[in-house]
């Protein structure tokens, strides 16, 4: 059976140290196939800290951040699975407005609701933003769709939102 997983990552703080080793790499280790998407300022972010390469070595699809070209072949499968991790507030904003302005964003839109895909998110957010008037309101449409939501801890694992695709 092949066990696609569209990984997905947006800019958080640890996205450089702890994305790899925290959930590409356990994830791996747990059967998945990579299909990993990542929008665009956490490539470069995992591009300068030398992740990428290292991403790359985990899975034999490639690892995006842009957009193909007309004509060009589609270079992921069709994930039945996705994980989100970490999600920082604005990508969560946006992916709960339906606005798709990244890769990573446009591949998370189409799936959100398609029957028979499960979408986990694993958000990064200060304490702060709980009170923000709109941040209620982005979780309930998410949680609304399906959507497995998950706070990841600023100083605990990040591994443990990996179960929330098994639930």
């Amino acid at each position: 059976m092949d066990r696609v997983l569209g990984l997905v990552g947006s800019s958080c703080g640890g996205l450089d140290t702890r994305f790899r080793t925290e959930l590409a790499e356990p994830a791996a280790a747990r059967g998945w196939r990579l299909a990993i998407t990542l929008t665009p300022t956490a490539s470069r972010w995992l591009d300068s800290a030398g992740e990428l390469e290292r991403l790359r070595e985990l899975t034999d699809l490639p690892v995006r951040s842009v957009s193909r070209l007309p004509g060009e072949p589609r270079p992921h499968p069709d994930p039945a699975y996705f994980l989100f991790a970490p999600a920082s507030a604005n990508s969560v904003a946006k992916l709960a407005l339906g606005l798709a302005d990244n890769q990573a964003l446009t591949v998370l839109g189409d799936a959100l609701g398609e029957p028979g895909v499960t979408i986990a998110v694993g958000y990064q957010v200060r304490d702060a933003r709980f009170a923000h008037p709109a941040w209620q309101g982005h979780l309930a449409a998410l949680g609304g769709a399906g959507v497995r939501l998950n706070r990841l801890d600023h100083g605990g694992p990040w591994t443990g939102v990996l179960d929330e695709l098994d639930a």
